[in-house]
Protein backbone atom coordinates (compact mmCIF):
# COMPACT_ATOMS: atom_id res chain seq x y z
CA UNK A 1 0.00 0.00 0.00
CA UNK A 2 1.90 3.05 -1.25
CA UNK A 3 -0.72 5.80 -0.90
CA UNK A 4 0.70 9.10 0.35
CA UNK A 5 -0.75 10.66 3.55
CA UNK A 6 -2.57 13.25 1.43
CA UNK A 7 -4.15 10.53 -0.72
CA UNK A 8 -5.23 8.56 2.37
CA UNK A 9 -6.89 11.66 3.85
CA UNK A 10 -8.59 12.37 0.51
CA UNK A 11 -10.03 8.83 0.49
CA UNK A 12 -11.27 9.17 4.08
CA UNK A 13 -12.81 12.56 3.23
CA UNK A 14 -15.19 10.79 0.83
CA UNK A 15 -16.93 9.13 3.77
CA UNK A 16 -16.07 11.04 6.96
CA UNK A 17 -16.76 14.71 7.65
CA UNK A 18 -14.19 16.79 9.55
CA UNK A 19 -11.81 15.28 12.14
CA UNK A 20 -8.79 16.35 10.08
CA UNK A 21 -6.33 15.82 12.97
CA UNK A 22 -7.40 12.18 13.38
CA UNK A 23 -7.24 11.53 9.65
CA UNK A 24 -3.77 13.06 9.39
CA UNK A 25 -2.45 11.05 12.36
CA UNK A 26 -3.79 7.79 10.94
CA UNK A 27 -2.50 8.62 7.43
CA UNK A 28 1.02 9.34 8.70
CA UNK A 29 1.04 6.13 10.78
CA UNK A 30 0.00 4.09 7.73
CA UNK A 31 2.59 5.79 5.52
CA UNK A 32 5.29 5.10 8.11
CA UNK A 33 4.61 1.39 7.61
CA UNK A 34 5.67 1.80 3.98
CA UNK A 35 8.67 4.00 4.88
CA UNK A 36 9.94 1.42 7.35
CA UNK A 37 10.01 -1.23 4.60
CA UNK A 38 12.40 0.95 2.56
CA UNK A 39 15.02 1.01 5.34
CA UNK A 40 18.04 -1.33 5.62
CA UNK A 41 17.33 -4.52 7.59
CA UNK A 42 19.49 -3.55 10.57
CA UNK A 43 17.73 -0.19 11.04
CA UNK A 44 14.29 -1.57 10.21
CA UNK A 45 14.30 -3.83 13.28
CA UNK A 46 14.68 -0.84 15.62
CA UNK A 47 11.94 1.33 14.07
CA UNK A 48 8.79 0.62 16.06
CA UNK A 49 5.31 1.93 15.17
CA UNK A 50 3.95 4.98 16.97
CA UNK A 51 0.63 3.80 18.34
CA UNK A 52 -2.33 6.20 18.46
CA UNK A 53 -5.21 6.91 20.85
CA UNK A 54 -8.27 8.63 19.34
CA UNK A 55 -10.20 10.49 22.03
CA UNK A 56 -13.67 11.83 21.37
CA UNK A 57 -17.37 11.46 22.16
CA UNK A 58 -19.51 8.80 20.57
CA UNK A 59 -20.72 9.30 17.02
CA UNK A 60 -17.96 11.63 15.78
CA UNK A 61 -16.22 9.17 13.44
CA UNK A 62 -13.67 7.13 15.45
CA UNK A 63 -15.02 3.72 14.45
CA UNK A 64 -15.90 4.90 10.94
CA UNK A 65 -12.26 5.92 10.40
CA UNK A 66 -11.26 2.36 11.32
CA UNK A 67 -13.90 0.79 9.08
CA UNK A 68 -12.91 2.85 6.04
CA UNK A 69 -9.22 2.36 6.78
CA UNK A 70 -9.74 -1.42 6.69
CA UNK A 71 -11.15 -1.19 3.19
CA UNK A 72 -8.41 1.21 2.10
CA UNK A 73 -5.21 -0.52 3.22
CA UNK A 74 -4.13 -3.81 1.72
CA UNK A 75 -2.73 -4.93 5.07
CA UNK A 76 -4.10 -7.34 7.69
CA UNK A 77 -6.54 -5.29 9.77
CA UNK A 78 -8.74 -6.31 12.68
CA UNK A 79 -11.13 -4.21 14.77
CA UNK A 80 -11.89 -5.43 18.27
CA UNK A 81 -13.69 -4.08 21.34
CA UNK A 82 -11.61 -4.00 24.52
CA UNK A 83 -14.72 -4.88 26.53
CA UNK A 84 -14.79 -8.40 25.03
CA UNK A 85 -11.64 -9.50 26.82
CA UNK A 86 -10.85 -10.74 30.31
CA UNK A 87 -7.63 -11.52 32.13
CA UNK A 88 -5.96 -14.83 31.26
CA UNK A 89 -7.32 -17.65 33.42
CA UNK A 90 -10.87 -16.31 33.66
CA UNK A 91 -13.96 -17.01 31.57
CA UNK A 92 -13.80 -14.92 28.39
CA UNK A 93 -11.42 -14.21 25.54
CA UNK A 94 -7.80 -13.39 26.27
CA UNK A 95 -6.09 -10.52 24.45
CA UNK A 96 -3.70 -12.81 22.54
CA UNK A 97 -6.72 -13.94 20.49
CA UNK A 98 -6.47 -10.53 18.78
CA UNK A 99 -3.22 -11.62 17.14
CA UNK A 100 -4.69 -15.01 16.26
CA UNK A 101 -7.63 -13.26 14.57
CA UNK A 102 -5.22 -10.93 12.76
CA UNK A 103 -3.26 -13.95 11.48
CA UNK A 104 -6.44 -15.53 10.13
CA UNK A 105 -7.24 -12.26 8.31
CA UNK A 106 -3.73 -12.30 6.80
CA UNK A 107 -4.18 -15.93 5.70
CA UNK A 108 -7.35 -14.87 3.88
CA UNK A 109 -5.60 -11.91 2.22
CA UNK A 110 -2.64 -13.98 1.02
CA UNK A 111 -4.94 -16.74 -0.25
CA UNK A 112 -6.91 -14.15 -2.21
CA UNK A 113 -3.71 -12.80 -3.77
CA UNK A 114 -2.49 -16.27 -4.69
CA UNK A 115 -5.89 -17.23 -6.12
CA UNK A 116 -5.52 -14.42 -8.63
CA UNK A 117 -2.07 -15.73 -9.58
CA UNK A 118 -3.23 -19.31 -10.22
CA UNK A 119 -6.69 -18.48 -11.56
CA UNK A 120 -5.77 -18.85 -15.23
CA UNK A 121 -4.20 -22.26 -14.71
CA UNK A 122 -7.14 -23.33 -12.55
CA UNK A 123 -9.58 -22.34 -15.31
CA UNK A 124 -7.69 -24.50 -17.80
CA UNK A 125 -7.93 -27.47 -15.43
CA UNK A 126 -11.63 -26.80 -14.83
CA UNK A 127 -12.30 -26.80 -18.58
CA UNK A 128 -10.61 -30.21 -18.90
CA UNK A 129 -12.61 -31.61 -15.98
CA UNK A 130 -15.88 -30.28 -17.43
CA UNK A 131 -15.02 -31.88 -20.78
CA UNK A 132 -14.40 -35.18 -18.95
CA UNK A 133 -17.92 -34.90 -17.55
CA UNK A 134 -19.45 -34.06 -20.92
CA UNK A 135 -17.34 -36.46 -23.01
CA UNK A 136 -16.17 -39.27 -20.73
CA UNK A 137 -12.74 -40.66 -21.70
CA UNK A 138 -12.54 -44.07 -23.36
CA UNK A 139 -12.48 -47.01 -20.94
CA UNK A 140 -9.00 -48.26 -20.15
CA UNK A 141 -7.82 -51.23 -22.23
CA UNK A 142 -7.34 -54.58 -20.56
CA UNK A 143 -3.68 -55.38 -21.28
CA UNK A 144 -3.59 -58.76 -19.53
CA UNK A 145 -2.78 -61.61 -21.92
CA UNK A 146 -4.70 -64.85 -21.89
CA UNK A 147 -3.89 -68.01 -23.98
CA UNK A 148 -7.19 -67.98 -25.91
CA UNK A 149 -6.72 -64.33 -27.01
CA UNK A 150 -4.20 -65.07 -29.77
CA UNK A 151 -4.95 -62.80 -32.73
CA UNK A 152 -3.93 -63.02 -36.33
CA UNK A 153 -1.60 -60.20 -37.39
CA UNK A 154 -4.17 -58.76 -39.80
CA UNK A 155 -6.88 -58.68 -37.14
CA UNK A 156 -4.53 -56.89 -34.75
CA UNK A 157 -3.82 -54.18 -37.34
CA UNK A 158 -7.54 -53.75 -38.06
CA UNK A 159 -8.30 -53.40 -34.34
CA UNK A 160 -5.47 -50.87 -33.94
CA UNK A 161 -6.84 -48.86 -36.87
CA UNK A 162 -10.33 -48.87 -35.35
CA UNK A 163 -8.93 -47.66 -32.02
CA UNK A 164 -7.11 -44.79 -33.74
CA UNK A 165 -10.27 -43.77 -35.57
CA UNK A 166 -12.24 -43.96 -32.31
CA UNK A 167 -9.67 -41.77 -30.55
CA UNK A 168 -9.73 -39.23 -33.39
CA UNK A 169 -13.51 -39.15 -33.32
CA UNK A 170 -13.50 -38.65 -29.55
CA UNK A 171 -10.89 -35.87 -29.88
CA UNK A 172 -13.00 -34.02 -32.48
CA UNK A 173 -16.11 -34.36 -30.29
CA UNK A 174 -14.15 -33.05 -27.32
CA UNK A 175 -12.93 -30.02 -29.31
CA UNK A 176 -16.49 -29.23 -30.43
CA UNK A 177 -17.66 -29.30 -26.81
CA UNK A 178 -14.66 -27.17 -25.82
CA UNK A 179 -15.68 -24.50 -28.35
CA UNK A 180 -19.27 -24.57 -27.09
CA UNK A 181 -18.08 -24.37 -23.47
CA UNK A 182 -15.91 -21.34 -24.20
CA UNK A 183 -18.82 -19.70 -26.06
CA UNK A 184 -21.05 -20.20 -22.98
CA UNK A 185 -23.62 -22.31 -24.84
CA UNK A 186 -23.67 -25.14 -22.28
CA UNK A 187 -24.05 -23.18 -19.04
CA UNK A 188 -27.54 -24.56 -18.28
CA UNK A 189 -26.75 -28.16 -19.20
CA UNK A 190 -26.71 -30.54 -16.22
CA UNK A 191 -23.90 -32.91 -15.29
CA UNK A 192 -23.31 -35.29 -12.40
CA UNK A 193 -20.44 -34.24 -10.16
CA UNK A 194 -19.04 -35.84 -7.00
CA UNK A 195 -19.03 -33.11 -4.36
CA UNK A 196 -17.15 -33.42 -1.08
CA UNK A 197 -19.48 -33.29 1.92
CA UNK A 198 -18.10 -30.84 4.47
CA UNK A 199 -18.66 -31.79 8.08
CA UNK A 200 -20.19 -29.27 10.48
CA UNK A 201 -17.53 -28.11 12.99
CA UNK A 202 -18.14 -29.24 16.54
CA UNK A 203 -17.51 -26.71 19.31
CA UNK A 204 -15.37 -28.31 21.99
CA UNK A 205 -14.35 -25.31 24.06
CA UNK A 206 -16.60 -22.34 24.69
CA UNK A 207 -15.44 -18.86 25.74
CA UNK A 208 -12.64 -20.07 27.97
CA UNK A 209 -9.76 -18.35 26.22
CA UNK A 210 -9.16 -21.57 24.28
CA UNK A 211 -11.00 -20.77 21.04
CA UNK A 212 -7.80 -21.49 19.13
CA UNK A 213 -7.83 -25.09 20.40
CA UNK A 214 -11.35 -25.37 19.03
CA UNK A 215 -10.03 -24.84 15.50
CA UNK A 216 -7.04 -27.15 16.04
CA UNK A 217 -9.22 -30.05 17.19
CA UNK A 218 -11.66 -29.57 14.32
CA UNK A 219 -8.84 -29.54 11.75
CA UNK A 220 -7.37 -32.65 13.38
CA UNK A 221 -10.72 -34.48 13.15
CA UNK A 222 -11.00 -33.39 9.49
CA UNK A 223 -7.71 -35.11 8.74
CA UNK A 224 -8.62 -38.26 10.69
CA UNK A 225 -12.16 -38.73 9.39
CA UNK A 226 -12.56 -40.12 5.85
CA UNK A 227 -13.82 -37.60 3.30
CA UNK A 228 -17.19 -38.48 1.81
CA UNK A 229 -18.17 -37.58 -1.73
CA UNK A 230 -21.80 -37.48 -2.77
CA UNK A 231 -22.96 -37.28 -6.43
CA UNK A 232 -24.96 -34.15 -7.28
CA UNK A 233 -26.71 -33.21 -10.49
CA UNK A 234 -25.93 -29.55 -11.13
CA UNK A 235 -25.62 -27.17 -14.06
CA UNK A 236 -22.32 -26.44 -15.81
CA UNK A 237 -22.45 -22.93 -14.33
CA UNK A 238 -22.56 -24.28 -10.76
CA UNK A 239 -20.05 -27.03 -11.52
CA UNK A 240 -17.58 -24.47 -12.84
CA UNK A 241 -17.74 -22.52 -9.53
CA UNK A 242 -17.20 -25.65 -7.44
CA UNK A 243 -14.40 -26.97 -9.62
CA UNK A 244 -12.65 -23.58 -9.79
CA UNK A 245 -12.62 -23.43 -6.00
CA UNK A 246 -11.22 -26.98 -5.79
CA UNK A 247 -8.53 -26.38 -8.41
CA UNK A 248 -7.36 -23.04 -6.98
CA UNK A 249 -7.07 -24.63 -3.52
CA UNK A 250 -5.07 -27.50 -5.02
CA UNK A 251 -2.69 -25.11 -6.80
CA UNK A 252 -2.03 -22.93 -3.73
CA UNK A 253 0.91 -24.02 -1.59
CA UNK A 254 -0.24 -24.01 2.04
CA UNK A 255 3.26 -23.54 3.50
CA UNK A 256 3.87 -20.48 1.30
CA UNK A 257 0.52 -18.98 2.36
CA UNK A 258 1.37 -19.32 6.06
CA UNK A 259 4.88 -17.92 5.60
CA UNK A 260 3.66 -14.85 3.70
CA UNK A 261 0.73 -14.31 6.08
CA UNK A 262 2.92 -14.34 9.20
CA UNK A 263 5.30 -11.87 7.54
CA UNK A 264 2.36 -9.59 6.64
CA UNK A 265 1.07 -9.65 10.22
CA UNK A 266 4.47 -8.94 11.76
CA UNK A 267 5.39 -6.07 9.41
CA UNK A 268 2.09 -4.61 8.21
CA UNK A 269 -0.57 -5.71 10.73
CA UNK A 270 -2.92 -3.09 12.17
CA UNK A 271 -5.15 -3.56 15.24
CA UNK A 272 -7.96 -1.10 15.99
CA UNK A 273 -8.79 -1.38 19.69
CA UNK A 274 -12.17 0.26 20.28
CA UNK A 275 -13.77 1.18 23.63
CA UNK A 276 -10.36 1.39 25.34
CA UNK A 277 -11.86 3.80 27.89
CA UNK A 278 -14.11 1.01 29.21
CA UNK A 279 -11.10 -0.84 30.63
CA UNK A 280 -9.82 2.29 32.42
CA UNK A 281 -10.50 3.14 36.02
CA UNK A 282 -9.05 2.85 39.50
CA UNK A 283 -8.02 -0.53 40.88
CA UNK A 284 -10.85 -2.60 42.33
CA UNK A 285 -10.95 -2.74 46.14
CA UNK A 286 -13.26 -5.75 46.43
CA UNK A 287 -11.40 -8.40 44.40
CA UNK A 288 -9.53 -9.03 41.16
CA UNK A 289 -10.63 -6.69 38.35
CA UNK A 290 -10.36 -9.23 35.53
CA UNK A 291 -12.02 -7.15 32.81
CA UNK A 292 -10.32 -3.78 33.43
CA UNK A 293 -6.93 -3.68 35.14
CA UNK A 294 -6.43 -7.34 34.23
CA UNK A 295 -7.03 -6.64 30.54
CA UNK A 296 -4.61 -3.71 30.63
CA UNK A 297 -1.93 -5.91 32.18
CA UNK A 298 -2.43 -8.51 29.45
CA UNK A 299 -2.52 -5.87 26.69
CA UNK A 300 0.79 -4.37 27.76
CA UNK A 301 3.13 -7.17 26.54
CA UNK A 302 1.17 -7.55 23.29
CA UNK A 303 1.48 -3.82 22.53
CA UNK A 304 5.09 -3.68 23.75
CA UNK A 305 6.11 -6.63 21.63
CA UNK A 306 5.90 -10.31 22.42
CA UNK A 307 5.55 -13.64 20.63
CA UNK A 308 2.05 -15.09 20.38
CA UNK A 309 1.57 -18.75 19.55
CA UNK A 310 -1.02 -19.36 16.86
CA UNK A 311 -1.97 -22.53 15.01
CA UNK A 312 0.12 -21.22 12.10
CA UNK A 313 3.23 -20.81 14.27
CA UNK A 314 4.67 -18.04 16.49
CA UNK A 315 3.88 -14.43 15.54
CA UNK A 316 5.90 -11.45 16.83
CA UNK A 317 3.93 -8.31 17.71
CA UNK A 318 6.86 -5.84 17.90
CA UNK A 319 5.92 -3.99 14.70
CA UNK A 320 2.13 -4.29 14.69
CA UNK A 321 0.43 -0.88 14.72
CA UNK A 322 -2.20 -0.40 17.44
CA UNK A 323 -4.83 2.33 17.12
CA UNK A 324 -6.98 2.68 20.25
CA UNK A 325 -10.16 4.73 20.54
CA UNK A 326 -12.51 5.71 23.33
CA UNK A 327 -15.06 8.34 24.34
CA UNK A 328 -13.47 8.85 27.80
CA UNK A 329 -16.69 10.32 29.23
CA UNK A 330 -16.08 8.94 32.72
CA UNK A 331 -12.45 7.87 32.67
CA UNK A 332 -9.56 9.77 31.10
CA UNK A 333 -6.41 8.59 29.29
CA UNK A 334 -4.40 9.23 32.45
CA UNK A 335 -6.38 6.43 34.13
CA UNK A 336 -4.66 3.89 31.91
CA UNK A 337 -1.66 2.10 33.39
CA UNK A 338 1.42 4.37 32.98
CA UNK A 339 3.25 1.62 31.07
CA UNK A 340 0.35 1.29 28.62
CA UNK A 341 0.06 5.07 28.23
CA UNK A 342 3.72 5.16 27.22
CA UNK A 343 3.00 2.69 24.41
CA UNK A 344 0.48 5.10 22.83
CA UNK A 345 2.60 8.21 22.28
CA UNK A 346 0.24 9.91 19.80
CA UNK A 347 -3.05 11.23 21.17
CA UNK A 348 -5.62 12.87 18.95
CA UNK A 349 -8.77 14.54 20.24
CA UNK A 350 -11.81 14.43 17.99
CA UNK A 351 -14.20 17.37 18.25
CA UNK A 352 -17.95 17.44 18.82
CA UNK A 353 -20.02 17.81 15.67
CA UNK A 354 -21.44 21.28 15.05
CA UNK A 355 -24.59 22.22 13.18
CA UNK A 356 -22.51 22.79 10.01
CA UNK A 357 -20.90 19.37 10.44
CA UNK A 358 -24.35 17.76 10.54
CA UNK A 359 -25.21 19.62 7.36
CA UNK A 360 -22.07 18.26 5.67
CA UNK A 361 -22.72 14.73 6.94
CA UNK A 362 -26.12 14.83 5.23
CA UNK A 363 -24.80 16.04 1.88
CA UNK A 364 -21.03 15.55 1.30
CA UNK A 365 -20.11 11.86 1.87
CA UNK A 366 -20.15 9.56 -1.14
CA UNK A 367 -23.11 7.62 0.28
CA UNK A 368 -24.70 10.29 2.48
CA UNK A 369 -27.76 9.35 4.53
CA UNK A 370 -30.12 11.43 2.39
CA UNK A 371 -28.86 9.65 -0.75
CA UNK A 372 -29.35 6.27 0.94
CA UNK A 373 -32.98 6.99 1.87
CA UNK A 374 -33.72 8.41 -1.58
CA UNK A 375 -32.29 5.31 -3.31
CA UNK A 376 -34.08 2.92 -0.95
CA UNK A 377 -37.47 4.48 -1.67
CA UNK A 378 -36.72 4.68 -5.40
CA UNK A 379 -36.95 0.87 -5.43
CA UNK A 380 -40.67 1.35 -4.68
CA UNK A 381 -41.00 3.92 -7.45
CA UNK A 382 -41.12 6.81 -4.94
CA UNK A 383 -39.04 9.87 -5.84
CA UNK A 384 -37.86 11.59 -2.64
CA UNK A 385 -36.31 15.03 -2.98
CA UNK A 386 -34.47 16.50 0.02
CA UNK A 387 -34.42 20.29 -0.41
CA UNK A 388 -31.69 22.47 1.05
CA UNK A 389 -34.14 23.92 3.59
CA UNK A 390 -35.25 20.43 4.63
CA UNK A 391 -31.68 19.25 5.15
CA UNK A 392 -30.89 22.39 7.17
CA UNK A 393 -33.95 21.75 9.36
CA UNK A 394 -32.79 18.16 10.04
CA UNK A 395 -29.29 19.42 10.91
CA UNK A 396 -30.71 22.11 13.24
CA UNK A 397 -32.91 19.61 15.07
CA UNK A 398 -30.12 17.03 15.41
CA UNK A 399 -27.78 19.64 16.86
CA UNK A 400 -30.41 20.93 19.31
CA UNK A 401 -31.44 17.48 20.53
CA UNK A 402 -27.80 16.51 21.04
CA UNK A 403 -27.25 19.71 23.02
CA UNK A 404 -30.33 19.36 25.22
CA UNK A 405 -30.29 15.55 25.66
CA UNK A 406 -27.47 13.00 25.45
CA UNK A 407 -24.86 13.84 22.81
CA UNK A 408 -24.59 10.80 20.51
CA UNK A 409 -23.01 12.63 17.58
CA UNK A 410 -23.93 11.76 14.00
CA UNK A 411 -25.92 8.72 15.14
CA UNK A 412 -28.67 11.19 16.03
CA UNK A 413 -29.23 11.76 12.31
CA UNK A 414 -30.27 8.12 11.82
CA UNK A 415 -32.99 8.52 14.47
CA UNK A 416 -34.28 11.82 13.13
CA UNK A 417 -34.25 10.82 9.45
CA UNK A 418 -36.08 7.59 10.27
CA UNK A 419 -38.86 9.58 11.97
CA UNK A 420 -39.02 12.04 9.05
CA UNK A 421 -39.49 9.38 6.36
CA UNK A 422 -41.33 6.82 8.53
CA UNK A 423 -44.76 7.44 7.01
CA UNK A 424 -43.43 7.55 3.45
CA UNK A 425 -41.53 4.28 4.02
CA UNK A 426 -44.68 2.61 5.34
CA UNK A 427 -47.05 3.94 2.68
CA UNK A 428 -44.49 3.83 -0.15
CA UNK A 429 -45.86 0.87 -2.17
CA UNK A 430 -49.45 2.23 -1.96
CA UNK A 431 -48.83 5.95 -2.53
CA UNK A 432 -50.72 7.48 -5.45
CA UNK A 433 -48.44 10.52 -5.49
CA UNK A 434 -44.99 9.07 -6.08
CA UNK A 435 -43.08 12.34 -5.61
CA UNK A 436 -42.27 13.46 -2.06
CA UNK A 437 -40.59 16.78 -1.31
CA UNK A 438 -38.83 16.90 2.07
CA UNK A 439 -38.59 20.61 2.85
CA UNK A 440 -38.52 22.66 6.05
CA UNK A 441 -42.31 22.43 6.55
CA UNK A 442 -42.35 18.66 5.95
CA UNK A 443 -39.60 18.11 8.57
CA UNK A 444 -41.19 20.44 11.16
CA UNK A 445 -44.60 18.81 10.70
CA UNK A 446 -43.18 15.34 11.33
CA UNK A 447 -40.95 16.26 14.28
CA UNK A 448 -42.70 19.31 15.77
CA UNK A 449 -44.81 17.56 18.45
CA UNK A 450 -41.86 15.41 19.58
CA UNK A 451 -39.43 18.36 19.81
CA UNK A 452 -41.89 20.47 21.83
CA UNK A 453 -42.20 17.78 24.50
CA UNK A 454 -38.84 17.46 26.24
CA UNK A 455 -39.78 14.07 27.72
CA UNK A 456 -40.82 12.72 24.32
CA UNK A 457 -37.68 13.96 22.60
CA UNK A 458 -35.51 12.23 25.21
CA UNK A 459 -37.15 8.87 24.60
CA UNK A 460 -37.94 9.05 20.85
CA UNK A 461 -35.15 11.13 19.35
Amino acid sequence: MDLTPRQIVAELDKYIVGQDAAKRAVAVAIRNRWRRQQLPDELRRDVTPKNIILIGPTGVGKTEIARRLAALVGAPFVKVEATKFTEVGYVGRDVESIIRDLTEVAIGLVKQEMRHQVLEKARERVTERLLDLLVPPAPAKNNTWEPDQVQVEGEAKDREQEEKEEQEKRRRTREKFRARLEAGELEDRTVELNVEQKTVPVQIFSSMGMENMDVDFNSMFDRLMPKTNAPRTITIREARKLLTEQETEALIDRATVVEKAVDKVENHGIVFLDEIDKVCGPSSSHGPDVSRQGVQRDLLPVVEGTTVNTKHGPVKTDHILFIAAGAFHVAKPADLMPELQGRFPIRVELTDLTRDDFLRVLTEPKHALTKQYAELLKTEGVEVEFTREGIEAIADIAFEVNRSAQNIGARRLHTILEKVVEEVSYEGPDLTEKRVRVDNKFVRDKLGPIIQSEDLSKFIL
